[in-house]
């Protein structure tokens, strides 16, 4: 899988266009709620057409792969509720620009950072025993016989705002790598 990486020489500006992107795509997210397309379309198009000038098939390939695979869990999650489109798209840029491996781990690292936030901000509003209570019910009452499922209120359900999780995840993976590659020269 070596070779489906990035070229080594754009590194440094692929992982500072990564963290500008999801920089940019956080202050959106917190005033609006609304990561643009603007923002998250061109990298989703330009990333795997660099990466494929400057490592052939390869790199192209490599390119496509990461925007696959990083995007496959967050779009069946937009599927079913769960996530918003604009989140599905960053995750998807990021890869198509770093790769599949900073792909995977910032997504990894954007959904550690997003769980520590939502359960620090329930256990402040004094809302965290119920909430962990309704997520204990929505995941048995798909096994539990009909009268004894539990119905949760909307009102009781609650939402975050991915992009600051995002940009503080991607920060944390370029932050790692680009250590590594400085001091290690690979």
């Amino acid at each position: 899988m070596a070779g489906l990486g990035p070229d080594p020489a754009l590194i440094p500006y692929l992982y500072g266009v990564a963290v500008l992107m999801t920089a940019a795509a956080a202050l959106t997210d917190a005033r609006s709620g609304h990561i643009p397309n603007w923002l998250t379309l061109p990298p989703i198009v330009i990333g795997p057409l660099v990466h494929g000038m400057t490592g052939g098939l390869s790199g192209l390939l490599g390119s496509l792969l990461g925007l696959v695979v990083c995007g496959a869990v967050p779009l069946l999650m937009f599927w079913r509720g769960g996530m918003a489109g604009g989140d599905v798209k960053l995750f998807g840029a990021i890869a198509a620009v770093c790769g599949l491996d900073v792909g995977l781990e910032s997504q990894f690292l954007s959904f550690v950072v997003a769980g520590i936030y939502a359960l620090g901000r329930l256990a402040w509003q004094g809302k965290l025993l119920q909430t962990l209570g309704n997520s204990v019910a929505l995941g048995l009452n798909p096994i539990l016989p009909q009268r004894f499922r539990r119905t949760i209120s909307p009102e009781l359900l609650h939402s975050l705002r991915l992009g600051g999780a995002i940009f503080a995840g991607t920060l944390i993976a370029v932050y790692g790598r680009l250590q590594a590659f400085f001091l290690l020269g690979s």
